[in-house]
């Protein structure tokens, strides 16, 4: 342990030296306190490096004053070697470049915060990839994966990180920066040679290297099988030492003895990596099973016939996958039934008939042997692989989405078995496990003989946390039985560490801390990790002792079992630092903060709810920060696998810190814009809208209010919709059918445009509007957390609109973020009232009903070739998903439909007229969505649902975006005639 006086010198010290930022603050050591493990340790601060320069400094300062340090990348860790009470350093900011690329050699050299799927995005453009392909490629950078050795589902093919690693680039741990490349004996010998720790690491490992009694242990201690990455690399010094799945360079490189050294040995500055070409053509083979057991023992005969991968899914995983909006629709399109489990066989080849055809001996194969599977579901397109395989790579969050304390947590979920044993030893943990009274979960790698099994372990009770070294214990035991690795690709961190020495024996476990010696004699790199590891369950983020303190409950979470449970649905791993695809996490895609993810936002609210951030913080100024820049996309409840419904904690907390702070004028306005539309539309429009446009006035509204003035606010209509609709004589088809048009605040006083051509589209299918005669759905009130109005407008729509829905009739909406409120936020603002699930049971997006066939195939639409630029908004993409816009826009004939996959636009209601999030905003903005729009240019019509999305693109690219309903209705073969004149709003 640091002592306080030393840990205050050497801050003092190394803020002066370094162009980054070192935090001291409580809530960001909070934020980097956890990973993707069962642990939380709070660090002594925080380094956001700008510079290699940077970290040096930081190493020699830590040397001099006995600091611990943490090299750390995204933090998704599963083993807890992310976490350490130490002086953490955050690559991912700033050290995030892919320095060269040289595709002749098939090479790249990076630096250690570049994210795996933004690298192979560069790499794309040359045909190549880096082999190993763990789960969490999509925010795990180069540098944690390098560090843990990591692999994934193509392991069979591509081995272990270390195998393609080439040359690095390191500080040691007191400061001295050197390269490891690989080393012929004269030249290993040369650099013995050298002064200092570098020349001391290679006598000394070069002694080890050399000894008989050495090269005997490793050889008798290293697990046979190919896929293991515990302990230290010793077997890539020994020639010969075991088995491996890539063809091994028999050169002396301490690179690859850095490789999955955890942070331990050196801290990774660059590194240099060998590349794969990208397949040219892969096919997947979906191979139901009624039972778990059939599916591990049909492995070896699916090996046979070559795939290169093989994937388990099983029962709770499919179950959970239906139970998450995003997945389940994904899950939809290759799952046949109700299978126990299914493993997802792919086959790569140079033609879609060479793939076809390995699945054709794969189906021949099973039969044969009799293996016992159900059917074989293929996916053969582009787009159906990636259904499938999002959906296996969300196969840990969801896993932790299980309601409740007891989780299925890591900790022997990285063993790995030669894959003829692999049943036997599932079995025999399931059975142990049960005796014990303990289910289990299973996903991952069954091609390479590894199984993530999770027992579900309820962490805060002492009872359950006692289980943990039990069971890890008798998975030792097993594992060395069947020649199995401990740990095959998460690493040992703070969960497997302690038990290094029984897995591998007294001797190797000396070598080890030898060479952590070599490396580290003041034992000030990532200490407790690999080596000298204190027990399993210290640090737990629970544990017995964990009590929570909550706050007044102002919206309902009795279904996530409370508002403390709903926080620690967040296990940390991380999907929400994704920036490659998707929405979420909107904010953190710009800013890149960890508190702008929804995990660093759910690690703060729990924090204040454990008392860590202080007594007062679950309605203080600090936590109101973080949650600031959320938007309440409501992405993270869709994309993140463990449904963390951050909008919703938004608006509890909101609630919460309004009753102690008083609610903002602004706020006040923001959320009465269904009655200033109201006031302001119609005959005021022309004096609304001329106050609106004044700069004068513009610019006191900024300095009082905080409305910026950079955007123009949106005019009101000289006719609104409802004076047109009071006008409006119906010009359709004989109606055969009636329907409520749900028309928003919005839409109705601002932009009637839209809900003007919903109309006559709906009246064009056969329709008879009925009239909703409700005020705001609540909305905007919902958006700035008062609860209380917001719970007074819903109940004044269910009121309205429930008898209707209760007669039959749908209810079909154009704005979604307020159709949606129905189906969603009215659940826990009106919770035991059954006049809800009724509405939302009735409830429809307009592109929901109208695309169905029976209602737009009825539809005359003329053809025109066309290309249309879709965005949709965040709340229809998280709720429904963009299949119902791609539907109904597919029923227009000759259109070219790109659907665009920018995630959020950054308007998101009022949050982009707020002067200070405005250049945020803009940012969200330019990061994908305006960009495409610009590029398409006049010749595309750009289509929005969303009224944000559409004022968001005027103001960026000066483009007018259409609603699907203004759409279909401009493709009507015949029309309906303007039945009333007046501005077109």
């Amino acid at each position: 342990m640091t002592a306080p006086a030393a840990l205050a010198d050497a801050l003092a010290a190394l803020e002066p030296r370094i162009d980054g930022e070192l935090r001291r603050d409580l809530a960001s050591r909070v934020l980097y306190s956890t990973d993707a493990s069962i642990y939380q340790v709070m660090p002594h601060a925080v380094l956001i490096p700008r510079s290699v320069g940077d970290v040096q400094a930081a190493l020699e300062v830590a040397a001099e004053h006995g600091v611990p340090l943490l090299p750390r990348a995204a933090g998704s860790s599963l083993a807890g070697q992310a976490v350490n009470e130490a002086l953490v350093i955050d690559f991912t900011r700033h050290l995030d470049r892919v320095l060269e690329v040289r595709p002749e050699e098939r090479r790249v050299t990076v630096e250690p915060g570049v994210v795996l799927d933004e690298l192979n995005r560069v790499l794309g453009a040359y045909g190549l990839q880096f082999g190993p392909d763990p789960a969490s490629s999509d925010r795990a950078a180069l540098g944690g994966i390098v560090a843990n050795n990591s692999t994934g589902a193509h392991s069979i093919l591509y081995g272990m990180t270390a195998d393609h690693v080439e040359e690095m680039g390191v500080l040691l741990s007191d400061g001295t920066a050197v390269r490891f490349v690989p080393l012929d004996p004269g030249e290993a010998a040369a650099r013995g040679g050298r002064p200092g720790r570098e020349g001391a690491i290679y006598r000394e490992l070069a002694a080890l290297a050399g000894d008989d009694g050495c090269r005997r242990a490793i050889r008798q201690a290293t697990p046979r099988h190919w896929r293991r990455c515990g302990g230290y690399n010793l077997d890539r010094l020994v020639e010969g030492a075991a088995a491996y799945r890539w063809p091994p360079d028999p050169r002396f490189n301490l690179a690859r003895l850095v490789c999955g050294s955890e942070g331990t040995l050196a801290v990774i500055t660059d590194v240099t990596l060998n590349l794969v070409p990208v397949p040219r053509r892969t096919a997947l083979a979906v191979v139901h099973f009624a039972s778990l057991y059939r599916a591990l023992a049909a492995v070896p005969e699916i090996l046979e016939v070559g795939p290169s991968a093989i994937e388990l899914l099983d029962r709770l995983g499919l179950t959970l996958c239906r139970e998450v909006p995003a997945y389940a629709r994904l899950v939809e399109r290759f799952i046949d039934g109700q299978p126990d489990c299914v493993l997802i066989t792919e086959f790569q080849g140079g033609s879609d008939a060479e793939t076809a055809a390995a699945i054709d001996r794969l189906e021949r194969r099973l039969a044969a042997v009799g293996a016992g599977a159900v059917s074989v579901v293929r996916a053969l397109e582009p787009a159906r692989q990636r259904d499938v395989w999002t959906v296996r790579k969300a196969g840990l969050g969801l896993l932790m989405s299980l309601k409740g304390d007891h989780k299925p947590i890591p900790f022997i979920e990285d063993a790995a078995v030669p894959v003829e044993h692999l049943a036997d030893y599932v079995s025999e943990i399931e059975r142990f496990c049960g005796e014990l009274g303990t289910r289990v979960a299973y996903y991952a790698h069954a091609s390479a003989g590894c199984i993530h099994i999770r027992p579900l372990i309820d962490a805060k009770q002492a009872a359950e946390v006692a289980k943990l070294p039990e069971i890890l214990s008798f998975s030792v035991e097993l594992l060395r039985g069947y020649g199995g690795a401990l740990s095959s690709e998460h690493g040992d961190g703070r969960a497997r560490s302690w038990i290094n020495e029984r897995f591998f024996g007294p001797e190797m476990y000396g070598l080890f801390r030898r060479v952590k010696r070599a490396f580290d004699p003041a034992n000030l790199l990532n200490p407790g990790n690999v080596v000298d590891a204190g027990p399993m369950t210290d640090n737990l983020r629970f544990g017995a002792d964990y009590r929570v303190r909550l706050p007044p409950e102002r919206i309902d979470f009795a279904p996530d079992l409370g508002l403390d449970r709903a926080v620690e649905m967040c296990n940390g791993a991380g999907v929400c630092r994704k920036r490659t695809a998707a929405t979420m996490c909107p904010s953190f895609m710009v800013t890149r903060e960890e508190e702008h993810s929804t995990r660093g936002r759910a690690n703060l609210l729990r924090a204040a709810l454990d008392g860590r951030l202080g007594g007062e913080a679950i309605t203080g100024r600090r936590l109101y920060d973080a949650l600031d820049l959320c938007v309440e996309c409501k992405a993270c409840k869709a994309e993140c696998p463990s449904s963390v419904d951050m909008a919703k904690l938004k608006l509890q907390f909101l609630a919460g810190y309004h009753a102690v702070h008083g609610v903002p004028l602004r706020a006040r306005l923001f959320a009465g814009a269904g009655r200033l539309g109201r006031l302001a539309a119609g005959p005021a429009a022309p004096l609304a809208n001329a106050l609106g446009r004044s700069r004068p006035l513009r610019g006191a509204f900024e300095r009082l209010v905080g409305i910026t003035a950079r955007r123009p606010l949106p005019e009101f209509a000289r006719l609104p919709y409802p004076a047109w609709l009071r006008r409006h004589r119906r010009a359709g088809p004989p109606a055969t059918g009636r329907v409520v048009l749900l028309v928003d605040c919005f839409n109705g006083w601002q932009t009637p445009r839209v809900a003007r051509a919903a109309t006559e589209v709906l009246e064009a299918a056969g329709f008879e509007l009925v009239a909703s005669k409700h005020g705001c759905c609540g909305r905007p009130m919902i958006s700035k957390g008062l609860v209380d109005e917001a719970r007074a407008a819903a109940r004044a729509t269910v009121d309205r609109l429930a008898p209707l829905a209760e007669s039959g009739l749908p209810i079909v909406g154009i704005e979604p973020s307020c159709l949606l409120t129905l189906r969603d936020e009215y659940a826990y603002l009106l919770p035991g009232d059954p006049r809800v699930a009724v509405l939302a049971g009735a409830a429809h997006t307009f592109e929901e009903f109208v695309g169905r066939r029976e209602v737009g195939g009825g539809l005359g639409l003329r053809s025109a070739e066309e290309r249309l630029l879709v965005h949709d908004h965040c709340h229809q993409k998280a709720l429904v998903g963009s299949g119902p816009t791609a539907g109904l826009l597919g029923l227009l004939p000759g259109r070219r439909i790109e659907l665009l996959d920018a995630g959020c636009c950054g308007m998101a209601g009022s949050f982009g007229y707020e002067a200070e999030h405005y250049e945020l905003s803009m940012a969200m903005a330019e990061r994908r969505l305006l960009p495409a729009v610009r590029a398409a240019g006049e010749s595309a019509a750009v289509v929005a649902n969303g009224t944000s999305c559409r004022q968001q693109i005027a103001h960026g690219c000066g483009r007018r975006a259409l609603h699907p309903a203004e759409i279909v209705r401009s493709a009507l073969v015949a029309p309906p005639s303007e039945s009333a004149s007046g501005a077109a709003g």
